[in-house]
Parts: structure tokens; C-alpha cells; sequence
């Protein structure tokens, strides 16, 4: 891969219409970084995505413990077959965190054991927002991180918040945020640094942040790590008849008169 005077940022597409959330950035100076990298059943494209950009990856991040977001990196963490990683970047969860969700929390406590077996692979474990780094000129600033105090949907209230930008364009990534980790940040310190370019829509774009969290903030076009049958509020019987809120938050966006959407399920996209 060359390096160019921006960062540039792709939004891996599902291989096998399952939900997950995968982004890979490459700055402008070569480094390669990822965010989440999907589910087990995505990892062979992954590892062919990160083939073909040298098999070295400078900071990986995970949002949350949930299998649509990890199972990749864990798959490689077991066997990396070639690919290298100077660090991870996480913000782990309390017991009784880790409890609010008991289907959850074996492959949970998997991931932290499974974390500090690792060799050569620099841990770096955040408890309170507010850590910024320069990674080649990409920088990356962590706006929210578990939430203890919030149970209910534990889990996914507790996605490591993070904003990307550089002198040209801005993200914020939201992972699978839910309607309290949205409010918790409007009235955080963090607030006015929420407004952005390109939002990544919470949650898949479904049952996330409330509507008044995507009003109050400023952006431009959204991110969609989402499959065609999330998209289209099908679990089954058609488009539009499952109980998702896909066409909800949709319509939210277009009485926002956001019109530039970038859909997983369409393909690959790439942000130069």
C-alpha cells in the first residue's frame, strides 16, 4: 500500500449477511489500524484484507466484548498466522458488568484471559475517557468508555466511544452505543467534540442512541455497519416487518436531511 498525504478508511462489507462492525484505517505515514474486525464467520476476509497491507497492525481497538465485534481478532490472537500487533486498546468491563449479560459473559471473560496470555502485544486497558493519540498523523481521541452504573443493555452502553480525524475529515464511531450511553454523552465534557463528519450509525442502526442524540449533533453522512436484512427490517417475512428500528432511525436521518449513506451491505467503502 502507498502512503498518501490523508488517512484512508474502509468500511469492511459482511461476507456472510451476519451483523458485525469492522473498520481498517491506514494513515497517511503506512500504519494500519483497526477498529472491531467483525465476527468469526468474517475473519478469513479480514485476514485477506490485512494480507494485502503487510500483516502489521499498529493499534487494534474493541469496542465492547460482543462476538459481532471480537471473534475475528480472537481467532487471530489464537492463530495469528503472519499477522503482527503492537497493541490493543480496550475498556474492560466490571464483574457485575460482565454479569448483566450471562449469555455473554463465558466469551467475555474468554477474550480478558485470552488477553493476558498474549506476547509481544502491548495491552492498553482505559477506564476514563479522555486518551488522544497521533498514530501517523490519524488522530484518535476516546470520548466514552464502560459504564458500570449503566446495566440495562450493559454491554453495548459500554462501546468505547471513539473520534478519528485529521485536518480534512472527522468520524465518530459509536459501536452498538444505546439510548443511556448516548445521553451520558451529551452531558459529558466530551460534548462539543461529538459533532463530525461521518457518524457511524449506533448500533447497526437499530435500537441506539435516541433521536435527540443524532439532533443535537452535527455531521454529515453515516456509517452503516449493517447487513440488507437489518437494513430492510427483515428477520423473515419480508422487508419491513420485523421488529428492528432500522426504517426508524432511517427516518430520523431523513428529516435531518442527511442524504449520504454508506451501507455495508452495498460493499466495500472506501473514505479517502
Amino acid at each position: 500500500m502507498q502512503k498518501g498525504s490523508g488517512f484512508t478508511m474502509w468500511q469492511l462489507n459482511t461476507q456472510c449477511n451476519e451483523i458485525g462492525n469492522s473498520y481498517v484505517f491506514l494513515t497517511r505515514e503506512g500504519q494500519v489500524v483497526v477498529m472491531d474486525g467483525g465476527c468469526s464467520k468474517d475473519e478469513y476476509y479480514l485476514r485477506g484484507f490485512l494480507a494485502h497491507m503487510g500483516n502489521h497492525v499498529h493499534t487494534w481497538f474493541i469496542s465492547h466484548p460482543h462476538s459481532d465485534h471480537m471473534d475475528s481478532l480472537i481467532s487471530i490472537l489464537k492463530e495469528p498466522r503472519g499477522i503482527t500487533i503492537n497493541r490493543i486498546v480496550h475498556s474492560p468491563f466490571t464483574e457485575d458488568l460482565i454479569n448483566s449479560e450471562p449469555d455473554y459473559a463465558a466469551h467475555c471473560r474468554h477474550f480478558y484471559h485470552l488477553l493476558l496470555q498474549v506476547n509481544n502485544i502491548e495491552i492498553v486497558e482505559l477506564n476514563s475517557p479522555g486518551w488522544t493519540e497521533d498514530i501517523g498523523g490519524l488522530n484518535f481521541k476516546i470520548l466514552g468508555v464502560s459504564n458500570p452504573e449503566i446495566i440495562h443493555n450493559g454491554y453495548n452502553n459500554s462501546s468505547m466511544i471513539i473520534k478519528v480525524w485529521d485536518k480534512k475529515k472527522s468520524i465518530l464511531f459509536l459501536a452498538d452505543a444505546g439510548e443511556e450511553c448516548g445521553d451520558k454523552l451529551l452531558s459529558s465534557p466530551f460534548r462539543q467534540e461529538l459533532d463530525c463528519d461521518y457518524v457511524q450509525m449506533a448500533h447497526h442502526g437499530q435500537r441506539g442512541c435516541r433521536q435527540s442524540f443524532y439532533q443535537s449533533i452535527h455531521f454529515r453522512a453515516c456509517l452503516w455497519s449493517t447487513p440488507q436484512w437489518v437494513w430492510d427490517n427483515n428477520t423473515g417475512n419480508g422487508p419491513g416487518t420485523g421488529h428492528l428500528k432500522t426504517e426508524e432511525t432511517r427516518q430520523w436521518m431523513k428529516e435531518k436531511g442527511i442524504t449520504e449513506h454508506h451501507v455495508s451491505w452495498k460493499g466495500l467503502y472506501q473514505l479517502d
